[in-house]
């Protein structure tokens, strides 16, 4: 007698642990990692191209004698200069990074925090802001003097001049930000009983990272000449005191070597701000590289 049981279909068996290896995807890996090295080429070969037709240009004045040499040294010279003198340039050329860097570091967080503060306190908006553009207004090289007479020769009046000079564009920027936050969204968020910093640290200010890291790539550009400006007035260390002892030595070669220095120091940061704001902000429009705009 045949039962129910007799007559069922055999389940089948389990599939196996082991997957195989979805065909396309190393060749997928490869494309991806070509495409990324042929859109970096494709970015830098015009700025490539600029650079070396200013150094053309650059090498035919030196060349032809157009300028006297004391203005204007050749590349050669200024190529023999920071070789033989690479270890001086090097100590002056840490000494106004260090600066420039702490300048910046605290010039972003004291922006940040007094942007939001701004933000939550229409008292302290109303307050703070036109001594804030007050303060911006006057010329820094004005208050080095100062920063010299009340702290001296080393490195506080230079970090100091830069965080003045690099505070200002962190507080627009983060305010800007902070309140282009959607209306709608932070109603929703109360709504539904999230604390005010939990708001902040989940919508406000991750919306805000845009706005801010624009702010903070410039702000990064305005801390070199903060340090920089700062060792003009008072100093023993940095660039811009081997940049004072060049100009008054009339030695050219030493002061194109130093600008060199300044821009690449400026450059460096500004690229490693560059980085953390694709760390961040990945999924903002300004990093996708190819955007499809609709027609309406």
């Amino acid at each position: 007698m045949t039962t129910a049981q007799d007559v069922r279909p055999a389940r089948p068996a389990p599939p196996t642990t082991t997957r195989a290896a979805r065909p396309g995807t190393g060749a997928r890996t490869t494309t991806s990692f070509r495409g990324r090295v042929v859109a970096l080429a494709s970015a830098a070969w015009r700025p490539a191209l600029v650079l070396l037709v200013l150094f053309g240009v650059w090498w035919f004045v030196a060349w032809r004698e157009l300028v006297p040499a004391y203005l204007v040294p050749s590349p050669g010279a200024v190529w023999e200069t920071m070789v033989e003198d690479w270890a001086m340039l090097a100590e002056h050329t840490w000494v106004t990074t260090m600066e420039t860097v702490v300048g910046f570091v605290l010039a972003a967080v004291i922006g940040v925090a007094t942007a939001v503060l701004l933000v939550y306190s229409p008292t302290a908006e109303k307050s703070l802001y036109p001594l804030i553009l007050f303060a911006q207004v006057i010329p820094k090289i004005a208050i080095a003097p100062i920063l010299v007479v009340w702290f001296g020769f080393g490195a506080a009046p230079k970090i100091i001049l830069a965080v003045l000079i690099a505070f200002f564009p962190v507080v627009v920027s983060a305010v800007a930000g902070l309140r282009s936050i959607d209306p709608e969204l932070l109603e929703m968020s109360a709504t539904m009983g999230a604390s005010r910093w939990k708001t902040f640290r989940k919508i406000r200010f991750p919306g805000s990272l845009p706005q801010l890291m624009s702010g903070l790539k410039v702000a990064v550009t305005l801390a070199v000449v903060g340090a920089v400006v700062g060792e003009f007035v008072g100093a023993d260390r940095g660039l811009g005191y081997v940049l004072l002892l060049a100009s008054g030595n009339l030695d050219a070669p030493l002061l194109f070597a130093d600008l060199i220095l300044m821009s690449l120091i400026g450059v460096v940061l500004f690229l490693l701000v560059e980085l953390l704001e694709r760390l961040l902000i990945p999924w903002h429009a300004s990093r996708r590289g190819n955007v499809v705009l609709a027609s309406s």
